[in-house]
C-alpha cells in the first residue's frame, strides 16, 4: 500500500473546498481516507488552509507522498495549525 497527501472536494457545485487527507493511492479522490490532517477553502477572502504540520511531517517521514496541487497549495498559502 502507497500513502498519498492529497486533496478531497467537497462543497456544492461553484463553491468547493477541500479536506486535506491521507489515503492509499488506490483509493477515489473523494473516497475513503486514513487520516484528515486539515482544510482549504480557496472560496474564502481571505483563502482559508488549516492544516497539521506534525501529522503532514509524520506521514512523509513514514513514506507518504504529497500531490502536486497540495505541494502548490502548501508551499503558497500561509496557513493557520490545526490542532
Amino acid at each position: 500500500m502507497s500513502v498519498s497527501l492529497r486533496l478531497s472536494r467537497h462543497g456544492t457545485k461553484k463553491a468547493p473546498f477541500y479536506r486535506i487527507v491521507v489515503t492509499d493511492s488506490r483509493s477515489p479522490r473523494d473516497g475513503r481516507f486514513i487520516e484528515m490532517i486539515g482544510v482549504y477553502d480557496p472560496m474564502r477572502e481571505p483563502v482559508r488552509l488549516e492544516v497539521n504540520r506534525e501529522r503532514v511531517a509524520h506521514w512523509l517521514a513514514h513514506g507518504g507522498k504529497c500531490s502536486a496541487t497540495l505541494e502548490r497549495v502548501l508551499r503558497t498559502t500561509p496557513a493557520t495549525e490545526a490542532s
